[in-house]
């Protein structure tokens, strides 16, 4: 027999072991009941708490994610805003460069076409000019022609007036006269003296020389010989070749020039001037008649010469300028695509760049996407989550939610069903 005390009136009663374990029985069922459902409702209210931490430290990471991920895209946008810039400053550049190259080649194209046309005006004066001169030196020869025929008439009238003896005599003191009487009003610089220079073993008889500007142009041996000067038998023209040209060279002069009036009845020297440059360098032959025409052939001959050769350095200077002119055109062609390819390389490079930003920028996008779907994922699975999944593979647990659905479901009664 077991005693129990009455809590409320204190007295004491005896139960019998049936009695005592029915009440014990009681007493922890309710008890146990009251934990479960304590113990229930904690659980309950933890998973809450947890659902709602879980779900906002995710929202907040997500949002922290979306917030990185604006503050990347915004620096992005700056990024393609500056590329975008860098590329419109770098197509003005370009622009600009290109027309201040194209306003270059078309100051230095007009610059040389008025050089050019400069140049070919210059040329027809000097043609016109040369035409004039043409036309002087024509009436000069002709000029000369009749004083050459005058010249003829008067060596036919001395010779059949004059003995041979007195023509030889006369010969060297008659070129002389005829030098300085015709030739010395148009040539008033020019020497034409005896030569009296025997240093060197043998002299010639005269020398001339003539000069332009201090530039001496012509200069000429002569050697007079007639049939009276040797005491032998006649002689011959061709004896005196080699000594009149070691004369010639002797003194420095460019022509030779024999006057004789050795072989008469020759017809090769009657006929005129005889040119034996072909044995002696610029050495000729020549009867009394043709002394001064062939100075004066001489003369104009070689002036043209010097006319020829400032003409010539001038179109040299022409031609350089010519060479000048197509290299500053090839020198400004190769600057030209030369800035062209490096801007172009820049604006490559500009192009790589923001091609680069795209497909980062791609990326963002995919890996912001992912999250998206991620944080969705984990919404779903936060409002998917129920006790049912919770005390699945747990039968204790299981056991009791059910237990306490029943219980709560008896408290509440039908009614309240």
């Amino acid at each position: 027999m077991k005693e129990l005390k009455c809590p409320k009136c204190g007295n004491v009663f005896q139960v019998d072991e049936a009695d005592y374990a029915s009440i014990v029985s009681q007493v922890k069922n309710a008890e146990f009941q009251e934990e479960i459902d304590r113990r229930i409702a904690e659980l309950h209210s933890q998973q809450e708490a947890e659902q709602k931490a879980v779900k906002a430290e995710v929202e907040r990471e997500s949002q922290q994610k979306l917030f990185d991920k604006d503050k990347q895209i915004l620096e992005k946008d700056r990024v393609i805003a500056e590329l975008k810039n860098t590329i419109s400053q770098n197509e003005s550049y370009l622009k600009l460069a290109i027309m201040q190259e194209q306003e270059k080649s078309k100051d230095l194209i007009r610059g040389k076409e008025s050089k050019i046309e400069e140049l070919i005006a210059q040329a027809k004066v000097n043609q016109a000019e040369a035409g004039m001169r043409e036309n002087n030196i024509r009436e000069q020869y002709e000029n000369r022609l009749k004083m050459v025929q005058e010249q003829v008439d008067y060596y036919k009238d001395l010779k059949t007036k004059l003995s041979t003896k007195m023509v030889g005599e006369s010969l060297e003191q008659h070129c002389s006269t005829q030098f300085n009487t015709m030739l010395r009003p148009v040539l008033p610089n020019a020497y034409f003296e005896k030569d009296n220079d025997a240093s060197e073993g043998s002299k010639g008889d005269f020398i001339f020389r003539d000069s332009i500007d201090g530039f001496e142009y012509i200069s000429i041996m002569f050697e007079m010989k007639n049939e009276n000067d040797e005491t032998a038998t006649k002689q011959k023209n061709e004896k005196f070749f080699d000594k009149l040209n070691a004369d010639r060279k002797a003194k420095g002069c460019e022509f030779a020039v024999l006057v004789s009036l050795l072989e008469p009845e020759s017809e090769l020297y009657n006929g005129g001037i005889v040119d034996v440059s072909h044995k002696y360098p610029k050495m000729y032959v020549i009867r009394p008649q043709f002394f001064i025409p062939l100075i004066t052939l001489l003369v104009q001959t070689s002036r043209k010469s010097v006319e020829l050769q400032r003409e010539l350095a001038v179109a040299k200077s022409q031609s350089v300028d010519v060479t000048n002119f197509e290299s500053q055109l090839e020198d400004f062609k190769d600057k030209f695509g030369n800035n062209c390819r490096l801007a172009k390389e820049r604006f490559d490079k500009a192009i790589a760049e923001i091609e680069n930003s795209i497909s980062h920028l791609q990326k963002i996008k995919e890996a912001l996407l992912g999250t998206e779907y991620n944080l969705r994922l984990a919404n779903d699975k936060a409002d998917a989550l129920s006790i049912k999944k919770l005390t699945r593979g747990n039968p204790t647990m299981k056991q009791k939610f059910d237990d306490a659905r029943a219980q709560k479901a008896l408290t509440e009664g039908p009614d309240n069903q």
